[in-house]
């Protein structure tokens, strides 16, 4: 059986991860750990240098010290 080689199109992968599409997705994988935790979260994105970002954070001094305490964030997002 002969080896498969395949060449990644850089600038297409570079494309994708900075389209609205992957925006979106990220954006709803935050909303969903968002919707996990309780108030005092926030969620917020922005286009990086090399991809797209989405970040669930706590605004609040109880949510922070929730987070601290339980590790919450990290416990919503991997669901």
């Amino acid at each position: 059986m002969a080896k498969v080689k395949f060449q990644l199109n850089r600038s297409g992968v570079r494309e994708l991860l900075k389209s609205s599409e992957m925006q979106s997705i990220c954006l709803n994988y935050a909303n969903n750990a968002l919707g996990r935790l309780g108030p005092g979260y926030e969620v917020s994105s922005r286009s990086g240098r090399n991809r797209v970002n989405a970040e669930v954070r706590a605004e609040t001094f109880a949510a922070r010290r929730e987070n601290l305490k339980n590790n919450s964030i990290l416990k919503a997002v991997k669901g």
